[in-house]
């Protein structure tokens, strides 16, 4: 296996385990930058790698009830009709030059989204609380639902979006959700709609399976140290230097 693939699977999962986020939004584009995947084998990649590195969280959360059932079932509800059809339309219209400059510019739009999410997270809550008074809880499903339907398209034309975004969407309908059935319902969610997405990349031939694996070998150790690790440093510290990065790859993507 690549020893570079091994250690930035390390570098990202760590990260992961100290933040929460930025799985999706970092590997996407180390790997067009490091490995020089073209974009849609490395939004294939990374789909799987954040399915994969997903499921246990999942299952966890599900066992220690931090899971709201109906929120991941409405986002569901539009996440993944949403995610069929961008990749029918994939499919059907081929990965042309043009598909591959969406593809590129989408990635760099949901770096910069992710970044701004992070950056402002503790602002959403307060904006939701404002937002509860033009939005009553009888048209919360139908927003969850559009919701879902935003986060399917980006994910799947990007592979980046179902962690920092999906928990701020969900944030601004549901300010009142206790937080860890906050962080449990959105990687609930996250695992099936990445999953059908990197189904969907993969019969179009849009994963490296040797490259995820050495990926894989080195962030499952890199999650459980930037966990123990995440008890150390400033909150403040990790999620600066996080959006700085993000900032940094968006922009050079776009650009």
């Amino acid at each position: 296996m690549d020893p570079i693939a091994i250690l930035s699977g390390f570098g990202v999962g760590a990260i992961v385990g100290m933040t929460g986020v930025g799985g999706g939004s970092l590997m996407t584009p180390l790997l067009l930058t490091v490995f020089r995947l073209n974009p849609a084998v490395a939004i294939g990649t990374d789909l799987w790698f954040a399915a994969i590195t997903k499921v246990s969280g999942a299952v966890a959360h599900q066992r220690h009830g931090h899971v709201d059932g109906r929120i991941t079932l409405l986002l569901l509800a539009g996440s993944l009709p949403a995610a069929m059809a961008t990749l029918a339309l994939m499919h059907f219209t081929g990965i042309t030059k043009g598909w591959a400059s969406a593809l590129t510019f989408s990635l760099g739009i949901a770096l910069l989204l992710t970044a701004v999410t992070v950056a402002f997270r503790g602002v959403w809550h307060g904006v939701g609380l404002r937002l509860e008074r033009w939005i009553p809880p009888s048209r919360k499903p139908f927003f969850t639902v559009v919701s879902g339907v935003l986060l399917g398209v980006l994910v799947t034309l990007s592979s980046i979006g179902a962690g920092a975004v999906g928990a701020t969407l969900i944030l601004l309908l549901y300010p009142r959700l206790d937080a860890r059935r906050l962080v449990g319902t959105d990687i609930a969610h996250a695992v099936p709609l990445t999953l059908v997405a990197g189904i969907g990349h993969a019969t179009m031939g849009h994963v490296n399976w040797g490259l995820l694996a050495a990926l894989l070998v080195g962030s499952l150790p890199g999650i459980w140290i930037g966990a123990q690790l995440t008890k150390k440093m400033p909150d403040g510290l990790v999620r600066a230097l996080l959006c700085i990065s993000l900032v940094t790859a968006g922009l050079k993507v776009i650009t």
